[in-house]
């Protein structure tokens, strides 16, 4: 199952159940929030860990730069480069 399958599965979740969306939106607060995220989709039954969530985020980047004037070096700078587990926190937040 690729990562925003995975995503769109726990937004799903989220948005039915206050109490797990309170859940992922504390993993901002762990030592290592990333990884207690990914724990808590592991446990939901989605085999998702670190790197599959920050590489989603680097390619998804490196599409839309390669999309904008050919993508050479003389792209224009993209704004937002968040990586995908804050645009999804941003996204939770909203939610309330």
């Amino acid at each position: 199952m690729d990562v925003e399958t995975v995503m769109s599965a726990l937004r799903q979740k989220a948005l039915k159940d206050e109490g797990f969306q309170k859940e992922l939106l504390a993993t901002k607060k762990e030592k290592n929030p990333l990884a207690a995220f990914c724990e808590i989709a592991r446990r939901e039954g989605y085999e998702l860990y670190e790197m599959d969530i920050l590489t989603y985020g680097e390619e998804f980047y490196a599409a839309i730069k390669r999309s904008t004037n050919g993508g050479g070096e003389n792209s224009p700078k993209l704004e937002g480069q968040d990586d995908y587990y804050d645009m999804f926190m941003a996204e939770l937040e909203n939610l309330k």
